[in-house]
């Protein structure tokens, strides 16, 4: 993800902090501040905040690494101001691995908060819950109750919350998962149209909550009927043929010429056969606003793709693609490209499809 940076990989997962992490972190700070007037109740304020994120990092390992049972990877875990998230490659096929995947994150913090609260008990430090406020009171209670608050706010029925993806697993094993994601999605916009309108009355952040929740189910339900509508056509039937391709040797002059001479915008990095590489039109431009045009190809492309067989379906190369920064397939064949699979390709495929439908249906 942009504007992140790495610090540290655990488990074999990096784990990135996003740069608007840090607007969160000097609102805490200054808000401590206000209050107090005290460089220490400031300091006090951020060491919770980043106790708090740390418990959302291990939240976010819960799902990670139970996923990692299932045979799937997680390409790496963000912290957000708003929360963590892991980037699955895919989500399991099975609903029953998808109910243990979405599960795992709430567990955490469960067990978290369990072992804070025999802590607090064994020393004789748990403090009446009315003493406790966002800024007052005992850190580890304080924290106890964040982490029984973050289970509960991500078991809601709603989708991105974990909870949107319990109950769409749940349902899955009694029906489609197509339809089970639909019915999922419903629930979760009807609470957040119910979130919007207490928060119109009451706390204007629960209409932020309501907008987050409304986007995150509609998302998920035109992702997955994507799917559905793919599922079973092979990648030969859909990729771009018609194609250019560099050299890892080619300046970037030359890739300007070929970006401008036609409708292509990323490019298959080619050398000696093999693709090495994709150079995509965000990467030039950035490149020719830092360097020169001379500069290499090789210097600037993205060493980090995805690239599939012309045999697999369209469905499992999307899969592969969530999370990744690249959405420019190369489609091989024996190890030769032979074409380009991208989202832009996809959505045309899929609109033909439709008014093919139509037709049909005027037809009978």
């Amino acid at each position: 993800m942009k504007w992140s940076a790495r610090i540290g990989t655990f488990a074999g997962i990096a784990v990135y902090v996003h740069a608007t992490f840090l607007i969160l972190i000097a609102w805490v700070a200054l808000a401590h501040w206000q209050t107090e007037r005290s460089l220490a109740a400031a300091v006090a304020g951020v060491a919770f905040i980043l106790a708090l994120f740390a418990c959302v990092v291990l939240h976010e390992f819960g799902h990670a690494l139970t996923a990692r049972r299932f045979g799937i990877r997680t390409r790496d875990i963000t912290l957000l101001p708003i929360g963590g998230l892991a980037r699955l490659e895919r989500m399991p096929d099975d609903p029953r691995q998808e109910l243990w995947v979405a599960l795992a994150g709430p567990a955490v913090n469960v067990v978290i908060a369990a072992v804070l609260f025999g802590l607090l008990g064994a020393t004789g430090a748990l403090a009446p819950f009315e003493t406790l406020s966002l800024t007052g009171g005992s850190f580890l209670e304080r924290l106890m109750v964040l982490n029984v608050f973050l289970a509960l706010f991500n078991m809601l029925p709603a989708f991105p919350m974990d909870g949107g993806r319990v109950l769409r697993a749940l349902l899955a094993i009694r029906m489609e998962y197509t339809r089970a994601t639909q019915v999922a999605a419903t629930i979760g916009q009807g609470m957040a149209f119910v979130f919007g309108l207490l928060g119109l009355f009451t706390n204007p952040f629960l209409v932020f909550i309501a907008l987050f929740v409304w986007i995150g189910a509609g998302q998920e339900a035109a992702l997955t009927q994507m799917r559905t509508a793919l599922g079973g056509i092979p990648l030969e039937r859909v990729m771009i043929t018609d194609f250019r391709t560099v050299s890892a040797q080619d300046s970037l002059a030359q890739a300007v010429q070929l970006l401008l001479s036609g409708t292509q915008q990323d490019f298959p990095v080619v050398q000696d056969h093999a693709v090495v590489g994709i150079l995509t039109r965000a990467d030039l431009l950035g490149a020719l606003a830092r360097r020169d045009e001379r500069s290499l190809v090789g210097e600037v492309m993205r060493r980090d793709f995805c690239s599939a067989d012309a045999a697999d379906m369209i469905d499992v190369a999307l899969q592969r693609l969530q999370g990744r920064d690249c959405h420019t397939v190369p489609v091989l064949r024996r190890g030769t490209l032979v074409g380009l699979l991208t989202m832009d390709n996809v959505g045309e495929f899929l609109s033909v499809q439709a008014a093919l439908d139509a037709r049909g249906r005027r037809g009978r």
